[in-house]
């Protein structure tokens, strides 16, 4: 009952604010102490109890009312951090005032006329003076009690306060679920914050920039390098598994997992908030700080722990156990790609230290993993582009390729072809599959999963029959007449799968030997190559015979399914009118274990066959 009683008077304070029109006096505390007194004991009561019409209404009806709101949660913020929230009174008015404010936010940002109300600075001088014996806008009075709330101190000057253990700190704090509930709200409010560019118009970041991000990750902000490390080493350091115990998520409840969730949001709003990137940079606006402390990571030690954290959440959710749904799987796995992205363009050495890390495929196996169970649904296209250009950016380095030569032995349940091979044929397979049966927007990543085999292909040393089988299938169905007239950059796909062919010839000839086979096996498709038509007459007549038709010859009944992995589920189909079918299906694998070539004249043959295609029709 007397928890009823308190949401019921939270209530009726609400009815009261939302129905009075003329303006209630700042000064009036018993009033303005109802809303974060203790009424409320979490952020869900103030959702329900104050709804969004009411909040709008306050907005156009009320709104010296609603200012006056959040001035006087943001000043009691402020004054409950000043005295370092020594009482539990204290703590529970700050936590309302945070969650009132998540709350009211939304609908403050979505109003054009309210966008430099937090610019402004608290009335009567009850703000934070600066210098100039000025008050400080009302943003940076929050923005400066969120971070020094988080830290529970006052004053944040030493590496001593960071929450985790990990980069530029090695003391561990003990986990107390609810202090990580604390800072997952005040975090959630610093996130509404920066949401404000949601409610803008799109323009320019440099023209327009985010200013809740720039002074957060400004020199202006003194937290900036402890929230910055404690943010990392909270999420590097987090472990979904902990002791192994099966079911234990099911048993204990976890407030470190959401606390990661959003200090990885955090993360990538700061560190995409890159004004120097811009055409119209102005020489004047602040250093992004965050962006400046990644850049400078160095150490060996915590470039290890740091892949060691992306390897251990990246291949969380693939983990399999032998009792059912056991284990705690994550689903930030988007965010941690886009952070890993950040991180290695922003930290080179870290690339490198990645590259040369045999822990490398621990972040391409998860990686093909997602692309290949997102490749049919349209809602994961951002997932598939931001994969696709991590493997992209790794397959720059000749490590990289060399390291695919490991023979892969994970049992993962990928709806896949069962091979024995290495991760090459991995690659290739899942590669071939996003081709083959992924959806219509994906097309114009085509080239990138091309470009990735070209830069790799010098370094395959035994491409098994399976992936030799998926390259030719792909040649043979980009090479048709009336796939490579429809438009005028299909060609390149040819050039990029005969520069594969070309490579492995030229410098992994001896170990491949299924490629070879299938290369013969299938010459009829470079002959016809060779005598594609040029003429006007046999293009059109090419095009006509598809016209109607926007995807590549349908499955032929004779070509077998080939079994998947076990335990593996296939794709969401793709939405109707999409590719949901481009290529026709594998052609049956084959081998004639009497056949035989000679060496020579065989690298010969080959050689030939393809250079001379594919200088052609470059």
């Amino acid at each position: 009952m007397g928890n009823t009683d308190t949401k019921l008077n939270f209530r009726k304070a609400v009815i009261q604010l939302t129905s009075k029109t003329q303006p209630i006096d700042s000064s009036d505390d018993a009033f303005w102490d109802q809303f974060w007194n203790e009424n409320v004991t979490c952020v869900q009561d103030v959702f329900t109890l104050v709804p969004a019409s009411e909040i709008r209404a306050l907005r156009e009806e009320a709104p010296a009312n609603l200012a006056t709101l959040c001035y006087k949660a943001v000043e009691k913020m402020v004054c409950a951090v000043d005295n370092s929230c020594r009482t539990q009174q204290e703590q529970t008015t700050v936590l309302n005032c945070v969650r009132l404010l998540t709350r009211v936010l939304p609908y403050i940002f979505e109003d054009p006329e309210w966008q430099g109300f937090f610019w402004t600075s608290l009335p009567d001088g009850s703000g934070p003076k600066t210098d100039k014996d000025e008050s400080a806008p009302l943003a940076h009075s929050l923005l400066n009690a969120i971070s020094d709330k988080a830290e529970d101190l006052q004053a944040i000057d030493s590496c001593e306060y960071i929450w985790e253990a990990g980069v530029g700190f090695a003391q561990s704090h003990p986990h107390y679920s609810q202090c990580d509930s604390a800072r997952t709200e005040l975090l959630k409010l610093l996130l509404t914050c920066f949401s404000e560019t949601m409610y803008n118009p799109p323009s320019d970041m440099s023209t327009a920039p985010n200013k809740w991000v720039q002074y957060f990750t400004s020199s202006e902000n003194r937290h900036a390098l402890p929230i910055f490390t404690s943010l990392l080493n909270t999420v590097c350091a987090y472990d979904p598994v902990g002791l192994g115990l099966p079911y234990n998520h099911l048993l204990f409840s976890d407030s470190w997992e959401p606390l990661v969730d959003v200090a990885l949001q955090i993360l990538i709003v700061a560190l995409d908030h890159d004004v120097t990137s811009s055409n119209t940079y102005d020489s004047n606006s602040p250093d992004n700080l965050f962006i400046n402390y990644l850049s400078r990571i160095h150490r060996d030690e915590d470039f290890g722990f740091v892949l060691r954290g992306f390897t251990r959440l990246l291949n969380n959710p693939l983990a399999q156990t032998y009792l059912p749904n056991s284990a705690k799987k994550i689903q930030s796995h988007q965010e941690l790609l886009v952070f890993f992205w950040k991180f290695c363009d922003y930290n080179k050495k870290f690339l490198y230290y990645v590259l040369k890390s045999s822990d490398v495929l621990q972040i391409l196996v998860p990686i093909l993993y997602h692309l290949n169970d997102s490749r049919a649904d349209q809602s994961r296209v951002g997932l598939m582009h931001i994969g696709v250009f991590i493997i992209l950016l790794l397959s720059g380095e000749r490590n990289f390729g060399v390291r695919l030569n490991k023979p892969y032995t994970a049992t993962i349940p990928m709806d896949t072809p069962v091979f024995t091979g290495t991760h090459a044929d991995l690659l290739i397979t899942v590669f071939h599959k996003i081709i083959t049966t992924g959806h219509q927007r994906l097309q114009p990543l085509f080239d990138c999963l091309l470009t990735i085999l070209v830069n790799v292909s010098p370094y395959l040393k035994t491409l098994s029959m399976v992936a030799s089988t998926k390259l030719l299938h792909l040649l043979e169905a980009f090479s048709t007449p009336w796939f490579l007239f429809s438009s005028p950059n299909n060609h390149h796909l040819v050039f990029f799968l005969l520069e594969i062919f070309n490579n492995i010839i030229q410098y992994q000839f001896d170990g491949n030997s299924n490629l070879v086979y299938t290369i013969i096996r299938k010459r009829q498709v470079f002959h016809s190559l060779a005598n594609l038509p040029s003429d006007r007459t046999a293009i059109a007549k090419s095009l006509s015979r598809r016209s109607g038709k926007r995807h590549i010859p349908s499955p032929t009944p004779e070509s077998p399914e080939i079994p998947s992995m076990e335990g593996s589920r296939p794709a969401l189909p793709a939405e109707p009118g999409t590719l949901e079918a481009s290529l026709a299906d594998t052609p049956r694998e084959s081998c004639d274990s009497k056949f035989c070539m000679r060496e020579a004249s065989g690298r010969s043959l080959l050689c030939s066959v393809s250079y001379v295609l594919y200088y052609r029709y470059r």
